[in-house]
């Protein structure tokens, strides 16, 4: 398929481009680089651009002639989507709809989103089924839930089909240590562990000890890059016209804060530093996915399907590449 993907030289958008590309796909990767990173894809395949530009999206459709959309470019930091909401809301569902309509208007029927068990919020049931009540707790997974709404209602009224993809943490990096997780600020815990480690922070901090969980930290599901990157080369072959589709995309296992830092030693063979603090406001004492609907309708299933092996790839990236894509 001619494909456009958004946010496609980010963390998840880049494995998901270099699949795509190696499954023959004609990709074209529009990204602003205020978050991406040029190296992290093929320079002969990607746009800079803003999704502000919408002129400059709609001419991409049609000289490019897109049949589909992978969608990743959005805001992502909880703390400041609280702090200041009204970016989030112009940059993940104003400039999402102007995409959305975009599409609507040059015929492409296929829309695969980058969305998050945000959405659900604090949930009543772990492991957390595509079912649970959406009721999300800061404006970031608002804004996610409010596009995959607008999606649903364009599915009903338009030839248009759509995938939102539910993630739970992403985490690793290419197995062949060559792109992986780069953030500015970076909040993601592993990275953070692992700067700690090799001594470029001084220490990985841990919000929370007395969490009803086994040892008190809070516990999450973390899927490797690649294993999300497939989900959406499946989602992709699923979609026609009238699909309505949402996943939950994990390994169904959930590891805690703690298991993370003593994991993380055992891969590098180095100590890292904890400071340990008060609870986070907003962060749920335990996210886990039921992934049985993506397994049973996709065919999707993880290969990287415990903690050791999904920091092997992602410490393979940290050491060979220390200051991330700056090196």
């Amino acid at each position: 398929m001619r494909i456009l993907v958004t946010g496609g030289a980010g963390y998840i958008g880049s494995h998901t481009v270099r699949q795509l590309l190696t499954g023959g796909h004609e990709v074209t990767v529009y990204d602003s680089l205020e978050h991406g990173h040029r190296q992290a894809v093929p320079a002969a395949n990607l746009v800079v651009g803003d999704l502000r530009d919408i002129d400059h999206v709609d001419n991409l459709l049609v000289v490019n002639r897109i049949e589909a959309v992978v969608h990743f470019a959005a805001l992502a930091y909880v703390g400041e989507s609280v702090t200041s909401p009204a970016k989030y809301y112009t940059n993940n569902l104003l400039y999402s709809l102007q995409l959305l309509d975009r599409c609507r208007r040059n015929g492409v029927q296929k829309f695969v989103f980058s969305s998050t068990c945000a959405t659900y919020g604090v949930p009543d049931t772990v492991p957390i089924t595509e079912d649970e009540k959406q009721l999300p707790v800061n404006p970031y997974g608002n804004t996610k839930l409010a596009f995959e709404r607008a999606l649903a209602d364009y599915a009903g009224a338009y030839p248009f089909g759509f995938c939102a993809l539910r993630y739970f943490n992403a985490a690793g990096a290419a197995e062949d240590g060559t792109i992986g997780e780069d953030h500015t600020p970076e909040t993601h815990l592993i990275p953070l562990v692992f700067q700690a480690a090799m001594g470029k922070i001084p220490h990985v901090a841990v919000f929370g000890t007395d969490y009803p969980t086994p040892d008190g930290t809070c516990v999450r599901d973390y899927v490797h890059v690649d294993d999300l990157a497939r989900a959406h080369i499946l989602a992709l072959g699923k979609l026609a016209p009238g699909s309505k589709l949402a996943y939950n995309v994990g390994i169904g296992r959930g590891y805690s804060v703690r298991e993370v830092i003593a994991t993380a030693e055992e891969v590098t063979g180095r100590k890292v530093p904890v400071k340990f603090g008060p609870r986070r406001a907003g962060d749920p004492p335990a996210l886990v996915a039921n992934a049985d609907k993506i397994r049973r309708e996709l065919g999707w299933s993880a290969k990287y399907n415990d903690l050791k092996a999904i920091l092997e790839t992602a410490w393979r990236w940290h050491k060979s590449h220390p200051n991330g894509f700056g090196e």
